[in-house]
């Protein structure tokens, strides 16, 4: 498999949980994760043919990201993930306990989307936009 040229990341502050829980609620696969001292310093999760990266908040590190929890519920960007069925998969998403923010809606754009919140306050969207 041919890895895409841009891979976005995400900071958490329980890594480990955030894995088990994007598995659950959103069907990503973690593809590899690495620790220091029982903790997850970095993971790769996938979804189809993309990637992202997760790892800590770390507040000595001039490159890690605050999440929208600490930042006190601001979103600081999002995800959008192609998906064939986003009805479905926004079930499974609210069945495990994700906040929808944004029900499914047919877009002027020919896309069927919506949007939800991770526990520690991401916002993710997913829908059948697919670019020519």
């Amino acid at each position: 498999m041919a890895w895409p040229d841009m891979i976005p990341y995400i900071r958490y502050e329980d890594p480990r949980a955030m894995l088990d829980w994007l598995a659950d609620a959103f069907g990503f696969e973690r593809h590899t994760a690495y620790e220091d001292d029982g903790e997850i310093v970095h993971a790769e999760v996938t979804f189809g043919t993309g990637m992202f990266m997760v790892g800590p908040t770390r507040g000595d590190d001039p490159t890690s990201a605050k999440t929208p929890n600490q930042l006190g519920g601001q979103a600081t960007g999002g995800i959008y993930v192609v998906v064939d069925d986003p009805d479905g998969h926004r079930e499974r998403a609210r069945a495990a306990g994700a906040e929808i923010v944004r029900d499914v809606e047919d877009m002027d754009y020919g896309s069927r989307e919506y949007s939800a919140r991770d526990p520690e306050g991401h916002t993710w969207s997913f829908g059948t936009y697919r670019p020519e």
